[in-house]
């Protein structure tokens, strides 16, 4: 009895506070979604469960949205801000956070990563048959022909997740390929509050349910693991066989964003949740900020339900976000996520805008109806008269007595390109130049518009705008020549593939690496056309997009096909073969360029290089990362044992002597070096790596110091044997800022590389050195 009444001590001492819990809701005061991180261990004995205990203590049943309790122990509730206040109090509440909107990073792909039908890694791994392969997006259209499970065995015995239905889906649109699906949408209808964009409200196409009203995770989806799919194409675009990067893994989706609204961070987390527990071994989740700002990794729930699910063993991939070229836009910088970038391949869609001067200026369209036939038309500026609103082509900005019957020259920003071309057509446009602006560069993607179009580069832009300000009836037209394929230089970094550094920690090196990114062909729903919009009344099976959100699964298939071949090697270790064994030379064996500058690129572009998954499938050299190691960073970076605790879940003592961050054993290395100081000053780093190819091997050290340091590795030889698998080694860098001459990311670029005695493994690691100015 004396244990009853002492569970019951703590409810009657913060009876007082509670109460004033309800008190503090009033009808007039605005409510939001807050997450709160709750200390698990503080439950009392009383409650049966976590939910028993948030309903009675917290919040009312009814303002509770989601429990948490596989990768974070907490949950998400409507309340008001005072509300929420009074909860943070509580002693076993250890972070509050609001609800915030996360947004999407929005078929010769698979060859261009080193696939080939029966060969290497797709042969070894049986295209990931036994992996699955959990997508966080919009959701699935799942009548695709990628989706099919012909030919798949009998599903995992250790699947443990569902087929939820709800509007238009039924149990029977899963299948041996499609194992499970799921839709989190609390959120999100918290958040859009009565009469809110959802189930059709506000003339909008969405389902409450795993179908996919908007096609973006329909066609990440099928990136990552779609079958095999004859005689695909997008109105004639790449035609030919479109395939996942593992087309026979497993799929389980879960629908966390939602057409026109975005996803929130409750509902991501609450998949993180459900995943986890399904049984996924692959997390792909092509969402970011997308606002500029890089949050602590205390307050982001995707690095925390990141870093729940890769400390279970699950490889977690996601984008780094579609602001580039500017500097230290990228995001998911968190060092368990694997941050992906984007690069071009080797198939374009040319097209030209030919002036009445005879002058061709190259494009790209995927426009696919009636073509001009070589027709001239007027072309017409909008911008000319300086309205920037008409200059952008936005929605009632044109005059249709001043376009009509003439192509119209739009500048890219602001609204979709797609709903440019839109605006155009519906004042009477017979064609549209899409004209990139100064910050765009010559970075260019097709898209699928509903008129004539071609995208410009910026120089080509400019002169086009000249042309029609300086001839007295300006004239031309618009030629669109279809799909080319061997196109050189590939990879190149797309303009939009958000750019280091790090904002958090510049001691990690962000983005990763890059993998496809530009124009790829995948799966599309059927509940809207090509371009996205409502308006666009026409059906596709598949679509071209553009953006690191299409980069992001290509790893997380490639990420299968590893778990597939070595079952046993952690996320940390899928990541180091792909990091290592990148590529940072194009299809001329010329260094890698930036589409943005036309100059060759650095590893603030594409952090260890281009993926290639021939080479990661044996990388000879691995940089392992355990649960500790992570923990230790999170302390080096100056959280305490508390805040630590808000990302691992479990109580941490951090070291007496503070560790180093950048000693994390990550596969690259960045020094950071301060502005004021005085002489050459030197860092020594520390990492170790396990040997994964042959027992008896020597890995020689190949230095490329950048320019102006001097670096030295000690030892300079690594000999491994059966007894001895890991070795750890020490890289002193020494720079003297006053003879550092740095880029325009303000960085110098070198390499150190681990080779054995043939040649066999080349095991390269990236090295950043930069100057901060001290805090």
């Amino acid at each position: 009895m004396a244990t009853v009444l002492t569970s019951f001590v703590p409810l009657l001492l913060l009876l007082s506070i509670y109460s004033s819990f309800w008190k503090s809701f009033s009808s007039d005061e605005t409510v939001k979604t807050f997450i709160f991180r709750v200390d698990s261990q503080s439950k009392p004995s009383i409650f049966p469960t976590h939910y028993h205990w948030y309903s009675s203590e917290f919040a009312e049943p009814t303002r509770i949205l989601h429990t948490y309790n596989t990768v974070f122990h907490g949950f998400s509730a409507y309340l008001t801000e005072n509300h929420a206040a009074l909860i943070s109090n509580h002693p076993s509440v250890l972070a509050v956070f609001e609800d915030r909107r996360r947004e999407l990073h929005t078929t010769r792909s698979p060859q261009f990563l080193g696939l080939r039908n029966q060969h290497g890694l797709w042969s070894d791994s049986d295209y990931g048959s036994d992996v699955i392969i959990g997508v966080f997006d919009t959701g699935v259209w799942p009548e695709r022909r990628s989706f099919l499970d012909t030919n798949l065995g009998p599903v995992p015995a250790r699947w443990k997740g569902v087929c939820q239905i709800g509007a238009r889906f039924v149990a029977k649109n899963c299948n041996r390929k499609l194992i499970g699906a799921r839709f989190f949408s609390k959120g999100h209808e918290a958040a859009a509050g009565p009469g809110g964009p959802i189930a059709g409200i506000n003339q909008t196409i969405e389902f409450m349910s795993p179908r996919d009203a908007d096609g973006h995770g329909t066609h990440t989806a099928s990136t990552a693991a779609g079958r095999h799919a004859f005689r695909a194409s997008m109105g004639g675009y790449a035609a030919g066989i479109a395939k996942g990067v593992a087309p026979k893994a497993r799929l389980a989706v879960y629908k966390v964003c939602w057409k026109n609204s975005g996803c929130f961070d409750s509902d991501i987390l609450a998949a993180f949740d459900a995943a986890v527990n399904d049984g996924v071994d692959v997390i792909s989740i092509s969402v970011g900020g997308g606002d500029g700002i890089s949050t602590p990794y205390y307050l982001d729930p995707i690095a925390i339900g990141a870093y729940g699910a890769v400390s279970q063993g699950v490889f977690v991939s996601s984008s780094a976000g579609n602001d580039g070229p500017n500097i230290m836009s990228v995001t998911n910088l968190a060092p368990w996520l694997v941050t992906v970038g984007a690069g071009t391949i080797d198939r374009n869609f040319p097209a030209d805008v030919i002036l009445s001067d005879g002058r061709r200026l190259n494009g790209v369209s995927l426009y696919s109806g009636v073509q001009l036939k070589g027709k001239m038309y007027p072309v017409v500026y909008p911008g000319k008269s300086g309205e920037l609103s008409a200059s952008l082509c936005m929605e009632n900005s044109l005059d249709p007595n001043v376009v009509k019957g003439k192509i119209v020259i739009c500048d890219r920003g602001s609204n979709p390109r797609v709903a440019k071309g839109m605006v155009v057509k519906e004042a009477g446009g017979v064609g549209m130049i899409l004209a990139n602006g100064a910050s765009n560069g010559e970075g260019l993607v097709g898209d699928a518009h509903l008129l004539p179009a071609c995208a410009l580069g910026s120089d080509e832009g400019d002169a086009v705008k000249k042309y029609v300000s300086s001839a007295p009836n300006p004239t031309a037209t618009i030629d669109v020549k279809g799909t080319v394929i061997g196109i050189k230089p590939a990879p190149v970094v797309a303009s939009f593939s958000a750019r280091g550094p790090n904002g958090l920690n510049p001691e990690i090196l962000k983005p990763d690496l890059i993998a496809p990114g530009v124009n790829i062909l995948a799966a599309w729903t059927d509940a809207v056309g090509p371009t996205g919009l409502d308006s666009d009344p026409r059906k596709a099976e598949f679509n071209i997009l553009s953006g690191t959100s299409m980069a992001c699964p290509h790893v997380s298939g490639a990420a299968a096909l590893l778990k597939s071949a070595h079952p046993d090697w952690s996320p940390a270790a899928i990541r180091s073969a792909m990091m290592t064994t990148a590529s940072i030379t194009d299809n001329t064996n010329r260094p890698m360029i930036d589409e943005a500058t036309g100059k060759r690129s650095t590893p603030y572009n594409f952090g260890a290089g281009h993926l290639n998954l021939n080479r990661a499938m044996d990388p000879g050299l691995i940089y392992d990362i355990t649960n500790s190691d992570y923990e230790t960073f999170l302390c080096a970076i100056g959280y305490n044992p508390k805040l630590v605790q808000v990302v691992t879940r479990s109580p941490v003592a951090c070291p007496m002597k503070k560790p180093l961050p950048e000693n994390l054993n990550y596969p690259s290395i960045a020094a950071l070096f301060s502005t004021t100081s005085r002489g050459p000053s030197s860092k020594t780093f520390i990492r170790t790596v396990t040997n994964v190819g042959q027992a008896n091997t020597v890995y020689v050290a190949k230095i490329a110091a950048p320019r102006g340091v001097t670096m030295t590795v000690k030892p300079m030889k690594l000999v491994f044997t059966p007894a001895v698998k890991k070795i750890s080694f020490f890289v002193t860098i020494t720079a003297d800022s006053k003879h550092l001459v740095l880029d325009d990311a303000g960085a110098v670029f070198g390499s150190l590389t681990w080779t054995d005695g043939n040649n066999t493994h080349v095991v390269r690691s990236p090295i950043v050195v930069t100057q901060l100015d001290p805090l």
